[in-house]
């Protein structure tokens, strides 16, 4: 069985997983937190970099996030990336510092979160597809080039689409419950 390794598909779907977990863990429903303000990426010194590698974020209050920018050159790129960034937020610069009120989750900023979950959702679908892809391009090189047999190819192609199902179906049941979580009143 030449390059083809079923446990390293595994991990890479569980990858997907938990990036995802990652990503909608900065949806949050209630109380301000500084994971709010992990999907953000900011231009930085020619390269895309997390926010929190060029700043501080901390919760002075229940609503309220504030960003300390280390470097003066970077406000407004940390600014425009935080405005650009789906949570609508609107921060309120001040110098190297950025006070970012939390708004109220109403119906409607209920309802886009909840799109930004469904995003982050198919992103991580998306990611598990094309493990998948990789996984069957493997296994039809290693049955081309004879160090697998058809038989042992089929199985294996069979393993890796339920290894998909599942991971796609743990996206769906994590999605559903961000969207319980985040639609209740």
């Amino acid at each position: 069985m030449a390059n083809f390794d079923l446990n390293e598909i595994k991990r890479r779907m569980e990858g997907a997983i938990s990036a995802f977990k990652q990503d909608i863990a900065s949806l949050r429903t209630g109380r301000a937190s500084a994971n709010v303000l992990d999907p953000v990426v900011v231009e930085a010194y020619g390269s895309r970099m997390p926010l929190n590698q060029v700043a501080n974020i901390t919760v002075p209050e229940p609503r309220m996030l504030m960003v300390s920018v280390w470097d003066k050159s970077m406000v407004k790129a940390v600014e425009q990336a935080i405005r650009e960034s789906h949570l609508g937020l609107n921060p309120i610069v001040e110098g190297q510092n950025m006070r970012i009120p939390l708004p109220e989750l109403n119906e409607e900023r209920r309802k886009s979160l909840v799109k930004v979950a469904h995003e982050y959702a198919e992103k991580a679908k998306v990611a598990a597809r094309h493990v998948r892809r990789d996984g069957m391009d493997s296994l039809k090189k290693a049955e081309k080039d004879g160090s697998m047999s058809q038989d042992d190819s089929r199985a294996s192609s069979d393993k890796v689409q339920k290894l998909t199902d599942e991971t796609i179906s743990d996206i769906d049941r994590l999605l559903q419950d961000k969207e319980k979580e985040i639609m209740q009143v």
